[in-house]
């Protein structure tokens, strides 16, 4: 692999053995790193599952899992949803002054060596990607309760 933007990876398949099995639809980042965790991928059944690049591979046309196992189910409470930055909400991101964010590219190590600017590619020499924003949470979802130590009864 030599430097892959993420819209690049965005149009390629994801399959397993061979079997297409969905489509990626955004690049995952590391909350505070500068590495990608993985890719949103919406699968056949119409679920977003994640695919951590850990366990995938890149081919010409398409990017492999190693197993059906490897997919998770990505729901909107879960780890990955809750604390991973999706490349999809960072684009259009003013940085370096007064250009703005269009996209990373990642290298061998899946690691974010380049940013794309305005059009250009330039190196991350000191330049951090923006922390994730506060997703508001969806009224439906219930809120984490305190737990408050039990009380004794004397």
């Amino acid at each position: 692999m030599n430097g892959v933007p993420g819209d690049e990876l965005l149009r390629r398949a994801v399959r397993v053995r061979g079997i297409h099995i969905g489509h990626p639809v955004d690049v995952l980042l590391h909350p505070t790193k500068p590495q990608a965790l993985g890719l949103d991928v919406l699968c056949g059944d119409d679920r977003h599952r994640f695919l951590p690049f850990r366990a995938a591979t890149l081919h010409e046309d398409h990017v492999e899992a190693a197993s059906p196992l490897v997919l998770l189910d990505l729901r909107e409470d879960g780890f990955y949803r809750r604390e991973a930055r999706p490349l999809g909400e960072l684009r259009g991101t003013p940085l370096d002054g007064t250009r703005t964010l269009q996209d990373v590219v990642l290298g061998r190590d899946w690691s974010v060596e380049e940013l794309v600017l305005d059009g250009d590619r330039v190196p991350l020499d000191g330049i951090a990607l923006p922390p994730r924003s506060e997703r508001r949470r969806a009224s439906w979802l219930r809120r984490p309760r305190r737990r408050r130590g039990r009380r004794r009864s004397r």
